[in-house]
This record gives structure tokens, sequence and C-alpha cells, in this order.
């Protein structure tokens, strides 16, 4: 299953770590997923929604 928010479609982004020691190597930056049921077309489904669409309350939105 891909890490990628259901309503809004945020996923992970690349970046870079930066060590004390100066070592840069790349990373992921991963979104906060929660598993939660959300109602699509009259239908409950349980889908990965990232933590800023359940509090602008997006995800109840959908369709």
């Amino acid at each position: 299953m891909a890490r990628r928010c259901a309503v809004c479609g945020k996923g992970p982004v690349a970046g870079g770590s930066f060590s004390h020691s100066h070592v840069r190597t790349r990373r992921r930056f991963l979104p906060n997923l929660q598993k939660v049921r959300i109602k699509v077309e009259g239908v409950d489904k349980r889908a990965q929604v990232c933590t800023a669409c359940l509090r602008s309350r997006r995800a109840s939105r959908v369709r």
C-alpha cells in the first residue's frame, strides 16, 4: 500500500539529513497517515488519511 493520503494525495518527499559531523545523506519525509473510516459515495470505507485532512475535516467531505 502506498504511503499516500486518500483525500489530498499527500505523499513522501525527499530531503537531506545533516548529521553533527556534517555528513549529508538522503532521506524521505513521510506524511503522518492514520487509518480512519470515511464515507465514500455513501459507503463506509477504511482509508489512510493525513492528519492535516483530519483536522480540517476534509476527510468527512469526500463525495
